[in-house]
């Protein structure tokens, strides 16, 4: 394959500019999808009121700010290479560090709560971040991982949704290092790290048309274009379709789903 950078970069850099002035409008569209699965979650687990949380790829801090006003965090520390989306988020229980997860100097301290969402997917280094993470939290304290998970349909593996699909996850292996495979085995981490009370869920949201979650991949593959095209599995034409899929009426795909696991420190 040719065009494409090689798979040492970092999300984002290559394929969406943080700066663009409709990146804070596309996550916020997937966010507006999984939020409620991520809070949902994070309530049944019970973050203690007063604990100290981190959340990692903060993107635009809906997370953050639903640990801030609901939960009732003592502190949220928000971390994200980028963090320029969370300009709009004040609270003087925020703290936020620009950084990258695999800084080898980072110590953000300890926690009650650690949550990463969408962000381990696309690190080669998963496994030993997994470690990282689950040292940084206290005694009885809580770590939440959510990544995404295809659930294709066997027998239809030609529509230009489908291979617009497996198109876009090709490029992100080839450009960044994006890898889904071992995102059913998040449980097993977990007990490895000597975690209790581990369990997993996977939840897949409504693909509707021209709802959220259809406007963030139809932004998705349209800012991806040049990289969709370079793997070799469509052509501009199938690019189109698939994105007149995803605003027709006649919509029956399954979207990718969210595996959440987590598991609590003795």
């Amino acid at each position: 394959m040719t065009g494409l950078p090689a798979s040492d970069g970092h999300y984002g850099e290559d394929l969406f500019e943080p700066e663009h002035p409709q990146e804070s409008e596309r996550i916020d569209a997937a966010a507006l999808i999984y939020d409620p699965v991520t809070t949902g979650r994070l309530r049944a687990l019970g973050p203690r009121p007063g604990g100290r949380c981190l959340e990692v790829g903060a993107g635009t801090g809906t997370v953050a700010r639903w640990l801030l006003q609901e939960a009732g965090a003592a502190e949220v520390v928000a971390l994200d290479r980028d963090t320029g989306g969370l300009g709009g988020l004040t609270d003087p229980r925020l703290r936020v560090i620009t950084a990258d997860l695999r800084d080898e100097g980072l110590d953000p301290g300890t926690f009650d709560l650690i949550h990463a969402r969408f962000v381990l997917m696309h690190l080669p280094e998963r496994r030993r971040l997994v470690t990282r993470l689950a040292r940084w939290l206290n005694p009885g304290g809580w770590l939440v991982l959510g990544d995404a998970v295809e659930v294709p349909n066997p027998l239809d593996t030609s529509s230009a949704y489908r291979r617009t699909m497996d198109a876009m996850w090709q490029a992100l292996r080839s450009t960044i290092g994006t890898d889904t495979s071992q995102i059913p085995a998040y449980p097993h981490f977990l007990r490895e790290e000597g975690l209790r009370d581990v369990a997993a869920e996977l939840v897949c949201p409504p693909l509707v048309p021209d709802g959220p979650l259809a406007r963030f991949w139809s932004e998705t593959w349209n800012r991806m274009r040049p990289a969709l095209e370079e793997t070799g599995r469509v052509d501009s034409t199938v690019i189109d379709e698939a994105l007149a899929q995803l605003a027709s009426p006649t919509l029956a795909e399954l979207g990718p789903g969210m595996l959440m696991a987590w598991g609590r420190r003795p």
